[in-house]
């Protein structure tokens, strides 16, 4: 399987960028085929190995920055850890042997595998969506939306013309904030008088914004963009062999996970 996903260097794909290289709707499918898939399934082993799966899948056939996928995936971790322990103390069904128990605190089975259950889908479903947002070119997934998902020119470049935006918004953010410094605007310590204070700042934002989106619109109409449906790209997204033996993975993965608890009962 690895020596047919290897492309040649020409072409700049190798068996660790296999998903970095896959036609962005059909990764986007595979990705929401098990994730739809897995909210059917409301053991704690089905989640555990798709996640499991997926991180094996991305040590394999992605360069992604690891760092980043830690620090994305803290706040999951502590979400999942809260699913646990609250599932654990305000769980209505207490049914089931007792499996351990802290003081006179008793844990029943039942609640234990529902509080595993609830974990390891939180840091599946989150692991899925890190996988697709980390190894996908946002650019190159609204075209390929407009090429396989026939999706409608006006909405395609809405999009982007707005994830363009949020870069710049941020500068503006920030600039806005320093000028107000600069003019004596102390910075106040409490937090309800901050929030109240970013109004100052959002409203220039905002009126900014505006006035971006019109010379944005105004540029498109004058360069004869009338957001009609097209049958030829400058870019053209193709589907190819790496996206049918990747979906094939993800499919493999998906029923391994899935039959995986009748063997473990």
């Amino acid at each position: 399987m690895l020596s047919i996903i290897y492309c040649s260097r020409k072409d700049g794909c190798s068996v660790n960028t296999a998903l970095h290289n896959m036609n962005p709707s059909v990764k986007f499918i595979a990705v929401t085929v098990c994730m739809f898939t897995l909210a059917f399934y409301f053991n704690p082993w089905t989640p555990l190995f798709v996640w499991i799966g997926v991180l094996a899948l991305q040590l394999l056939f992605s360069r992604i920055d690891w760092k980043l996928w830690i620090l994305f995936m803290i706040p999951f971790f502590i979400m999942a850890f809260g699913y646990f322990w609250t599932t654990l103390v305000f769980a209505e069904d207490k049914s089931g042997p007792v499996v351990l128990s802290i003081w006179s605190f008793h844990i029943t089975e039942v609640q234990l595998n529902h509080a595993l259950s609830l974990s390891f889908r939180v840091l599946a479903f989150s692991g899925l969506s890190l996988l697709f947002a980390l190894t996908t070119n946002p650019v190159s997934f609204i075209l390929s939306l407009m090429q396989q998902m026939k999706l409608s020119p006006k909405i395609a470049y809405s999009i982007l013309v707005g994830y363009q935006f949020l870069p710049v918004l941020k500068d503006e953010f920030v600039q806005i904030q320093q000028a107000h410094r600069l003019r004596g605007a102390a910075q106040e310590k409490n937090v309800f008088r901050r929030l109240m204070h970013m109004r100052k700042i959002l409203l220039p934002m905002l009126a900014g914004a505006v006035r971006k989106a019109e010379r944005a619109a105004f540029a498109m109409e004058a360069r004869g963009f009338t957001g009609e449906k097209r049958n030829s790209f400058y870019k053209v997204i193709r589907v190819g062999k790496v996206d049918g033996y990747m979906v094939g993975l993800f499919m493999i993965l998906l029923v391994v996970s899935c039959t995986s608890v009748f063997y473990i009962n």
